[in-house]
């Protein structure tokens, strides 16, 4: 399904980062997140992967945000492994976070964590 012009208009991304630490996640983060403001979007981080997910560790983020991340390794949004994110309960948590944030689109970044 395609979403129409003025869904585009009001797009607000998440973007996290799960799995283990590994080269060329945070230059991911940092496309991710300039290039949805560039498009005149929102984007927020979800810090420590699902398990932030779960526990709604959000933050809106801005382009300075991610300008001095590029040459460190592993992610700077942290990442988790989640065994709450793995039942419905969890999952019912994170999406209810999601909401709560405004954000209709998710970047996964790594792993499945």
């Amino acid at each position: 399904m395609t979403p129409d012009r003025d869904n585009l208009s009001t797009m607000h991304v998440g973007v996290l980062t799960s799995g283990g630490d590994a080269q060329g996640m945070n230059p991911a983060v940092r496309a991710v997140v300039r290039h949805t403001l560039q498009s005149s979007h929102r984007v927020s981080a979800i810090r420590e992967g699902y398990s932030g997910l779960v526990q709604g560790d959000i933050v809106e983020l801005s382009w300075n945000d991610v300008g001095y991340i590029m040459h460190l390794g592993g992610t700077e949004l942290g990442t988790a492994r989640s065994k709450v994110f793995r039942t419905k309960e969890g999952r019912k948590a994170a999406t209810r976070h999601l909401l709560q944030a405004g954000i209709d689109r998710l970047v996964v970044i790594g792993g499945d964590g």
